[in-house]
């Protein structure tokens, strides 16, 4: 039986936070994002100055996971930053090919291997201990990003990394099954059992921690309901992501992403790498607050974080009680061969309506909560395409949450004031619920709730290719 000490926490809903981080672009453009940004109220670099030992914490890369990109690491980053963690130690990759291959050796168009991850983590670790002038760093990854970690570490760069911290990866697999063995989600094929052999699963000379959640993680489940297998046996449980050798923590009823990018497992990724609490959990806004980031394509239908140019960004102010905007863009940029727009000024009070439109997918009507704080990681990728499901709507108004998924009854779930039909009770396993509209309610407010935050968007008309997107920070 693998070993953990059980710290667990009830009532996982999202908290009520205020509403920076500065990321890695993906190599095949450019591997770090300049650090163009002055001294203001709040900065990371003021509260540097009054934080205790910050000096004393190791450079962190963080590290996101299957089909994900490095913005999911924002509200992390912010509150490291409210910490006093300098902005310009810390770091968040954004692979160049996210997904996973169906076998870990068979080339699949933009998709990639484990050796591809540990190839691209490689350069992203050099990098920034060359940045920082650091012999070692922390690496902190969610899911599949953990994978890499571990394959790093352990084939090539152990000696570079200080701490490890595993936030709901399945470090024995999603299943063991005899067939897929070239998966390297199977526990049985040869990837993770070459990670786990030995007496310990860790190696030594890194700290190891790993989160995990009290039985609703969906990859971390007896049943194989969840990977397409309903009454099948996984051979895994809610213990799977814990290691032999690492310091084992479950953080209650959070679901997969949580695990991650919650509240709490902020604190425990802040106390196991500075070796104290933090002195905060909430995310200090700043005066001035300056946003940017990629805009990334689908190639095939597969995502990626590969570069999309010639695409066309524009921000708009808009009323938090119905989505309207109170004037003109205060923003509009076009994305060169590297796929990045902005800087965009703001105010970090201000509800934002930020649309995307790019040659070849729906024009894209973002609705965000206020930015509290600057960052160059604010990605953007199209709504996906209209299909048939949408014949004869309207307008389709999606409700998105991109760190953490919809549990009922566990959250509070609204969208136009209803809790949606397509998202399914139990473990939680939707992070976006569809909402369609029929032609005469083209143009009015759409109300998203979810826990403490409610975003308002409007509803834009099919007929246009558009689509609108409520995406939540929390």
């Amino acid at each position: 039986m693998r070993l953990s000490r059980r710290l667990v926490l009830k009532g996982a809903g999202a908290l009520p936070l205020l509403a920076g981080p500065f990321g890695l672009s993906a190599f095949n453009s450019q591997v770090f994002n300049s650090q163009a940004f002055s001294s203001q109220a709040f900065s990371s670099q003021a509260l540097a100055q009054t934080a205790p030992g910050v000096a004393e914490i190791p450079p962190i890369l963080f590290v996101h996971g299957n089909g994900d990109h490095a913005a999911l690491w924002v509200t992390t980053l912010w509150r490291m930053e409210s910490n006093g963690m300098p902005r310009d130690r810390m770091f968040a990759i954004n692979f160049t090919d996210p997904l996973a291959r169906s076998d870990d050796k068979v080339e699949q168009p933009s998709r990639s291997s484990t050796e591809d991850q540990r190839r691209e983590l490689g350069e992203a670790v050099k990098e920034l201990r060359r940045r920082t002038g650091a012999a070692r760093i922390a690496l902190v990854g969610s899911s599949r990003g953990g994978y890499s970690i571990r394959n790093y570490i352990r084939n090539g760069g152990g000696a570079d990394i200080s701490h490890a911290v595993l936030c709901g990866v399945p470090n024995h697999g999603i299943y063991e099954w005899d067939e897929g063995l070239g998966g390297e989600f199977n526990g049985r094929g040869p990837f993770l059992r070459g990670l786990n052999e030995g007496e310990t699963e860790v190696t030594p000379g890194t700290a190891f921690l790993t989160l995990r959640s009290d039985g609703i993680d969906k990859y971390a489940q007896a049943d194989g309901r969840f990977v397409g297998k309903p009454g099948t046996p996984t051979g895994v449980t809610s213990d799977g992501p814990a290691l032999k050798g690492a310091t084992n923590l479950v953080l209650g009823a959070l679901d997969h992403r949580e695990v991650a990018f919650h509240p709490r497992a902020f604190r425990e990724i802040y106390k196991f790498i500075a070796g104290r609490e933090p002195s905060r959990i909430e995310i200090l806004p700043e005066a001035e607050v300056k946003l940017s980031g990629l805009v990334t394509g689908t190639p095939g239908g597969v995502v990626t974080n590969r570069p999309v140019s010639g695409a066309t960004v524009e921000i708009y102010r808009v009323s938090p009680e119905t989505g309207e905007r109170t004037g003109g863009p205060i923003h509009s940029s076009q994305t060169g061969a590297d796929g990045r727009w902005g800087p965009a000024l703001v105010e970090p009070s201000w509800y934002l309506e930020i649309v995307l439109a790019s040659a070849g997918a729906p024009t894209t009507h973002f609705y965000r909560s206020p930015f509290p704080r600057s960052s160059e990681i604010v990605h953007l990728r199209a709504a996906r395409p209209l299909g048939t499901a949408d014949a004869g709507a309207g307008a389709v108004v999606l409700m998105s949450r991109p760190r953490g998924y919809f549990g009922l009854p566990r959250d509070v779930v609204l969208i136009d004031g209803k809790e949606p039909k397509d998202v399914k009770s139990g473990v939680p396993t939707d992070s976006v619920t569809t909402l369609r509209l029929p032609a005469e309610e083209v143009g009015r407010p759409v109300a998203t709730i979810f826990n403490t935050e409610r975003i308002v968007a409007r509803a834009w008309p099919t007929s246009e290719n558009r689509i609108a997107v409520a995406e939540l920070t929390y």
